[in-house]
């Protein structure tokens, strides 16, 4: 049975986590060259929240510290699983015409350094594209896997707190 009742921990171990995916994810575009899209900066930024909430709460004591993290935490979480299936469905079903992101250099080359920055952080990579798979699964099936999980742990360990 799984053991609920040391939800720093739990928070410890989830911020743990997201910052070693975040680590691998830069491992992924920066050594082996892959390219983020739009919707994997998004999936980032989910991945960055969920790590700043849960590390914050398990360092902050008291049970209404741990109950706010847990909501913020769990809420981006499910925000994030929710982009990572929609990425996923992408991927399943791709559209027929391709809009979803523009490449770097040709980005500075034709826009200001101004308009150009925003869209630096859009993401460059095709959204259905498969570049990546482990055990038959994409980059974008692996992070739907764990949001969900973060989103039910963080659901379970709101509920062990709130009866326990």
């Amino acid at each position: 049975m799984l053991q609920l009742s040391n939800t720093r921990f739990w928070l410890t171990l989830i911020a743990g986590g997201s910052v070693a995916m975040l680590a691998f994810g830069l491992y992924l575009q920066h050594a082996v060259g892959l390219e983020p899209c739009p919707m994997c900066i998004v999936q980032r930024y989910a991945l960055i929240l969920v790590a700043v909430f849960a590390g914050v709460s398990a360092l902050l004591s008291g049970r209404n510290a741990h109950g706010v993290g847990l909501s913020a935490m769990g809420a981006m979480a499910a925000f994030g699983a929710f982009v990572a299936a929609r990425q996923s469905w992408l991927q399943w079903n791709p559209p027929e015409i391709l809009s979803c992101g523009r490449d770097f250099f040709g980005m500075i080359e034709s826009f200001p350094l101004k308009r150009a920055i925003p869209m630096i952080f859009k993401g460059s990579g095709d959204c259905s594209e498969i570049d990546w798979t482990f055990l038959g699964l994409s980059i974008a099936n692996w992070t739907f896997l764990v949001f969900s999980g973060i989103a039910v742990l963080a659901v379970l360990l709101f509920v062990q707190r709130r009866t326990g």
